[in-house]
């Protein structure tokens, strides 16, 4: 790293300057904080301070503690450095005290990264650090920008670094977070949009906390512009149902205070004074809980009471399931099988709302998706959903059963039917499903001749077992699952025509988990699952594993991800799952989450699998500079994943994971 100034005339500038000390702005701040350093903390400047490391068992107890927000600032950190990193930003995100636990930076900077200690573990209180963006941020509880010969450290000079501080619902600072460069111009008025997007992701990660913390209340969105109090929501206000005051983001609590209502401030014991949402709003409660019945757009203008000022205000219900009706309990009920299938994914919503309506109806119904996905899932929630639940569901995979016992595992047989034959004969499975459903799974892999008995059975409703004389009549709903394309097949003589259309009555389609946005719902889900499996073990996952795993594109799908949390379950220690219980492939060339792998004061063993160098092929340079996230490449270079797969395997691109087993 290069510096801009000398160390003796580093020095110089420092003691220069706090012998002339500035009256007012960020420079008043900068020199408070070499102040500190020298009066406090006892910092000599001309003597560079190294990066220092928490001791691994430290980090994971601040990883824990900051779990909560780890889970919600995600995709915040992310989208932020995916805005900054081809600039030569890395991002960190640290807690209160200045100890970074999330990081995202270039692999190929890795070492240079924890030299500068801009890397996970890393101390930047100012106690240790010096002058810089995240230890005098939690000083002044202020945004800044620390820049070049802003740092008290001679080591540090060379670095311009951004600052924002989030703060919890209760005004206690919870979080920093930080944008930092190498490499900058001199002015430091060059990092002024800098200072505003970290001010502004800041927001927005304190604001998804927020939400996240009063989720079961309701919430109030304030602002002063009709058009933007639904997406921006500057004051956010939680209320009980009697509309009693309960907290206010950072915005909420000032606006409080300059109508004199205000709330509690950190570390304050004193008893919560009961104000009320109409001390605030020039409104009664009713009204304020009625806005999203009461106008088309669900929003609604209120003056405040004391200084007659115009908001807007909009309002977020309670996240908790008012009671239903008799009619609607019962509805709700049958269709619970469904809706465990999915959160607010909009396909996967799509899709079962197409199910919802054909569980009763008289038709076959043909499930489409990759491998994994999840298809016996949907056949069974089908089934458990409709009228038929109390009656057999049974499952068989075409392509798994052997060809020689599939005519006689499907259809039957009569005593002494053939060499072999049980004495007493056999029920065959599609018998078995009388009166339910019968689920035929990677229907395109069943020989072709048994396709034609099937269509047999599925036109007459009756199947005819080996050696009988009479067919014996079933009454049964199919529903088939395939991952291949049947129209294809029918092209190349491979799949019957006539079958297809009679198990295609309605075809259902089910998204691969990589494109689904409730991938979060999945994980609880799953892990609940398989939690109940073991006893009822009761396990949470952190949310470095939980980052660990939203991060990785799942090409087995569901499966995969099963697999994954069973594995993770296996080898936990305790309650609770982190990302190095994660299975190798769900971590590998991911330099955001290399936590609870860092020995105790070695950052340089950080256990991250090593990607391929820069190249002059432009596919394998994204590759490196985006981790191997596929999707992430995808999107850049504005191909399909499948695209990205076929020219990684045409130009023997093999990631870090598969080149480490090999």
């Amino acid at each position: 790293m290069t510096t801009s100034l000398s160390q003796r005339q580093h020095v110089e500038s420092i003691f220069r300057a706090l012998a002339n000390p500035a009256q007012a702005g960020e420079e008043e701040i900068i020199e408070r904080s070499w102040r500190r350093c020298i009066d406090r903390y006892g910092l000599d400047p001309s003597r560079p301070t190294p990066a220092r490391y928490v001791p691994a068992p430290t980090l994971r107890e601040r990883l824990d503690q900051a779990d909560a927000l780890l889970q919600v600032a995600r995709s915040g950190v992310e989208q932020l450095y995916r805005q900054v990193s081809s600039l030569g930003y890395v991002v960190l995100l640290t807690d209160a005290r200045g100890i970074a636990v999330q990081f995202l930076g270039d692999e190929a900077n890795r070492h240079e990264h924890q030299r500068s200690g801009l890397f996970l573990g890393a101390d930047w209180s100012e106690a240790h650090a010096g002058t810089c963006a995240v230890g005098t941020c939690i000083q002044e509880r202020t945004a800044l920008t620390c820049h070049h010969s802003d740092h008290f450290s001679a080591h540090h000079i060379g670095l311009t670094c951004t600052a924002a501080p989030i703060f919890d619902p209760h005004g206690e600072l919870l979080a920093v977070l930080d944008i930092s460069a190498y490499r900058s111009p001199e002015s430091k008025s060059s990092q002024t949009f800098a200072l505003q997007l970290v001010k502004f992701t800041a927001k927005m990660i304190e604001d998804a906390y927020f939400l996240q913390q009063y989720s079961g209340y309701h919430l109030v969105g304030l602002d002063r512009s009709r058009e933007f109090v639904q997406i921006y929501r500057r004051y956010l206000i939680a209320i009980e149902e009697d509309g009693r005051l309960v907290a206010a983001n950072t915005a909420g609590r000032k606006l409080l205070a300059h109508h004199e209502l205000p709330l509690p401030g950190p570390g304050e014991t004193r008893p919560f004074k009961a104000w009320n949402i109409r001390d605030l709003l020039n409104a009664e409660v009713d009204e304020v809980l009625a806005i999203p019945q009461n106008t088309d757009d669900r929003v609604q203008a209120f003056h405040t009471r004391r200084h007659h000022e115009l908001h807007f205000a909009t309002l977020i219900e309670p996240q908790r399931r008012r009671a239903p009706s008799a009619g609607a309990s019962q509805q709700e009920s049958s269709l619970a099988p469904l809706e465990a299938l999915a959160d607010d994914d909009p396909a996967m919503r799509d899709t079962l709302n197409r199910a919802a309506r054909l569980r009763n109806e008289p038709i076959n119904i043909l499930v489409i998706g990759e491998t994994g996905t999840g298809k016996e899932r949907m056949a069974r929630a089908l089934h458990d959903s409709s009228r038929r639940r109390d009656k057999p569901f049974v499952a068989i995979n075409c392509a798994a059963m052997p060809e020689s016992l599939i005519e006689s595992e499907l259809f039957g047989y009569e005593p002494g039917s053939f060499t072999g034959a049980r004495s007493k004969g056999m029920k065959g499975l599609i018998a078995q499903a009388d009166g339910g459903t019968l689920f035929l799974d990677e229907i395109g892999d069943m020989p072709l001749q048994l396709q034609t008995r099937l269509l047999r059975v599925l036109a007459e409703q009756e199947v005819l077992p080996i050696g009988a004389s009479r067919p014996i009549k079933v009454d049964l709903r199919v529903v088939a699952a395939t991952h291949r394309d049947l129209r294809i097949l029918i092209e190349a003589g491979g799949f019957r025509e006539d079958l297809f259309y009679r198990l295609n009555g309605a075809s259902l389609r089910l998204p691969p988990l990589r494109e689904r946005a409730d991938q979060s719902y999945l994980i609880r889900r799953l892990l609940q699952e398989l939690q109940a499996e073991r006893g009822g073990q009761r396990v949470r996952l952190r949310g470095d594993a939980m980052s660990a795993l939203l991060a990785y594109p799942w090409p087995g799908n569901i499966r995969e991800l099963q697999n994954a949390l069973r594995y993770a379950l296996a080898t936990c220690e305790g309650d609770e799952v982190v990302v190095s219980d994660l299975p190798a492939e769900c971590t590998s060339g991911r330099l955001a989450h290399p936590a609870a792998r860092i020995p105790a004061g070695t950052p340089d063993a950080a256990g991250i699998a090593p990607g391929p160098g820069r190249g002059e092929d432009p596919l394998q340079e994204a590759l490196s500079r985006l981790h191997w996230n596929i999707s992430a490449v995808a999107r850049e270079l504005g191909l399909s994943r499948p695209t990205i797969y076929r020219h990684m395997k045409r130009l023997g691109i093999v990631p870090p994971n598969l080149q480490d087993a090999s």
